[in-house]
């Protein structure tokens, strides 16, 4: 994991960049995510499970869900969750959650048509190089009647704090991450990608043009975090 350090990738999102970028940060990733979001990242986690409705028995497709932590939460439901992810290093530090894993590009997904009852992907849309293609693909594998949920970082809602916050990314952020990361780099990437990615109106028209239904949003943490929700019609 040496070559990875000090390592981040581009904001035009080149997929073996990316990975590699995650591979570097993977086995810290999680405790750094705590540390920097205050402890509110499980507080999103659960809030996922809950808008995705989970009943026992389900298929459900969590992509993007790194070293699968995510996945283990949305498995408390009873119902069935796979873990998909295109960095091996992070699928490599989550092997030890006993669940069910597969790699797999976001724009090409290895599964058949029609096949999970939901589909979520957690802060892993704006890293992928084609996010309507992305959409597009979580569709496809999506049974008709299905649900599509996106916990995504988002734009505060009330001025004075998107202000703050703006500047806790770009400045603060990453100094947390050199205390806790193996690679505080990657996490000026994340600032820099936050700050590029669509506000919840401008995201929420992207996944309806992908195909998707009855779309709507609900803001977490002031904005910090949006969940969007949306069907795939019958």
């Amino acid at each position: 994991m040496a070559k990875t350090e000090s390592f981040r990738a581009s904001l035009d999102k080149q997929p073996h960049e990316v990975a590699s970028m995650f591979d570097g940060v993977a086995k810290r990733y999680d405790l750094t995510n705590t540390v920097i979001s205050g402890g509110q990242d499980r507080y999103w986690r659960w809030a996922t499970r809950r808008a995705l409705q989970l009943r026992p028995g389900e298929r459900v497709l969590d992509l993007a869900a790194g070293t699968g932590v995510s996945t283990l939460e949305f498995a408390k439901s009873g119902a069935w969750c796979v873990a998909t992810d295109f960095s091996q290093g992070m699928l490599a530090a989550g092997r030890f959650r006993k669940v069910p894993m597969v790699a797999g590009d976001a724009t090409a997904l290895p599964f058949a048509d029609a096949v999970f009852d939901a589909v979520t992907i957690s802060y892993g849309l704006r890293n992928v190089s084609d996010p309507d293609a992305a959409l597009r693909e979580m569709l496809r594998v999506t049974k008709p009647g299905g649900r599509l949920v996106i916990a995504e970082f988002s734009t505060p809602v009330f001025a004075p704090f998107r202000t703050l916050y703006m500047e806790y990314l770009m400045k603060a952020l990453p100094r947390v991450a050199r205390a806790v990361s193996s690679n505080p780099d990657a996490y000026v990437y994340l600032a820099e990608s936050i700050r590029a990615w669509p506000n919840q109106p401008q995201l929420a028209l992207r996944i309806a043009d992908a195909g998707w239904s009855a779309v709507k949003w609900r803001n977490l943490t002031g904005g910090i975090v949006a969940l969007h929700r949306a069907y795939k019609l019958g």
